[in-house]
């Protein structure tokens, strides 16, 4: 087990138009590059991407075309449509329940953006951001949260990044089951495990390019979709662990930061990068460390970072 230390930032970007997004987003522009696939470069993908993002998410074309104009950066507009972009495979544990949204999200720490980005493209969001304005997990004004998981099988097909499906599903639906309707229509590059809860409601839906829309069991996921998980998949992610002891520690935050749901394998790769514990009826989220939090909300946002150490289990 190794310890690791990460810088997180949280910013306020408005509607992207005042210059605070881009300012963001430019930055993190060379990495940014190396999410796009060589179709993504040409004025055919650019085309597909462009046109599958109005097919898809035809309320979000306006702020697309606000963000690629700030971000002004060659192919910025086809990297912004998350529609031609390499496939990424994460861990995580995640788990509904009650109006509370709990999470644990397993990556890379250096490959993590680690920013907490309140917004106001459509209506106020509040979420884990990466690729520029995609979401991991967030929460918007009406209530509504959501969040991914890897779903564990290594296929990829046409579709989006579900960064931006999140980020999509928030700036546009009020509830739970308005957001399961709207995803049933979106193709989704991989296969992704989705949690949405609202104040009434939460469940969690299997997706990607291979299978329809599919609830689970519960509102519960880890990274394993409707078939058995093979016993060296078992061994590495120990999914069927993870997904059998969040079930049974619910929204307990205190058990997200031990073993079996926190993983502390930095040396391996990757580990638990966040906790974070949504209360989107309250508007609130906080972000959990080992030894450390931070709160955030709508009624109460402050920008600002935090330099945490990860690696060590409570």
């Amino acid at each position: 087990m190794s310890q690791q230390q990460k810088t997180f930032r949280a910013i306020e970007v408005g509607d992207g138009g005042d210059g605070r997004w881009a300012a963001h987003a430019q930055a993190l522009w060379p990495a940014a590059e190396g999410w796009m696939t060589e179709e993504s470069r040409t004025a055919e993908g650019a085309a597909r991407a462009r046109k599958l993002f109005e097919a898809h998410m035809p309320e979000l074309v306006p702020v697309l075309d606000r963000l690629a104009r700030e971000l002004d950066r060659p192919e910025g507009e086809t990297f912004l449509t998350h529609a031609t972009l390499r496939p990424f495979f994460s861990g995580c544990t995640q788990i509904g329940r009650s109006g509370t949204l709990l999470r644990n999200y397993d990556f890379e720490p250096d490959d993590c953006e680690g920013t907490i980005v309140s917004s106001h493209f459509l209506r106020p969001v509040i979420g884990t951001q990466d690729a520029a304005w995609g979401l991991l997990d967030g929460m918007n004004d009406a209530g509504l949260a959501v969040s991914l998981t890897f779903g564990g099988r290594l296929v990829h097909g046409p579709g989006f990044a579900v960064l931006i499906v999140l980020r999509y599903l928030l700036e546009t639906c009020d509830t739970v089951d308005e957001a399961v309707g709207k995803l049933r229509s979106i193709p989704i590059a991989i296969p992704q495990n989705v949690t949405l809860v609202d104040p009434e409601k939460a469940v969690t839906v299997f997706v990607g390019p291979d299978i329809p829309l599919t609830e689970a069991p519960d509102s519960c996921a880890a990274n394993h979709q409707h078939l058995p998980v093979p016993d060296e998949q078992e061994r590495s992610s120990r999914t069927n662990e993870r997904l059998s002891a969040v079930r049974a520690a619910g929204t307990d935050v205190a058990a997200m930061l031990r073993p079996p749901l926190y993983r502390p394998e930095f040396d391996a790769g990757w580990g638990t990068v966040y906790t974070a514990h949504y209360r989107p009826a309250e508007g609130r989220v906080t972000y959990y460390w080992p030894g450390e939090s931070w709160a955030q909300s709508f009624a109460d946002f402050a920008p600002g970072s935090r330099t945490v150490t990860m690696g060590h289990a409570g």
